[in-house]
């Protein structure tokens, strides 16, 4: 069982960029993929992105590509979320999630993953 802690939110003005990170405990994270999942206020938890265990497959949501990049190091067991063109609708907290051998483009629905992070508040102010 893996244990994921997010950081790196905070405010930023629209247009700026910020990078999360996701930082897992376990020696067994190379066995996971990860999705982000974000839920803004009043809204339901979405899908945004994840990347598989390896890091070599990678799927988005249609509302942040070519915006948000997904990455991973393995060394450091920390998959990160660069965003950038930050707008106000993507505002939210953001949730990291880690899913046992789980397949990026079957990883959008917020059940079957094995853990969770406690989430990070992203606020992009206009």
């Amino acid at each position: 069982q893996v244990q994921l802690v997010e950081s790196g939110g905070g405010l930023v003005q629209a247009g700026g960029s910020l990078r999360l990170s996701c930082a897992a405990s376990g020696r067994t994270f190379s066995s996971y993929s990860v999705g982000w999942f974000r839920q803004g206020p009043g809204k339901e938890r979405e899908f945004v992105v994840a990347i598989s265990r390896s890091g070599s497959n990678t799927y988005y949501a249609d509302s942040v590509k070519g915006r948000f990049t997904i990455s991973r190091d393995g060394a450091k067991n920390t998959v990160y979320l660069q965003m950038n063109s930050l707008k106000p609708d993507d505002t939210a907290v953001y949730y990291c999630a880690a899913k046992f051998w789980g397949i990026p483009q079957s990883m959008t629905a917020t059940v079957g993953y094995d853990a969770w992070g406690q989430g990070t508040q992203v606020t992009v102010s206009s």
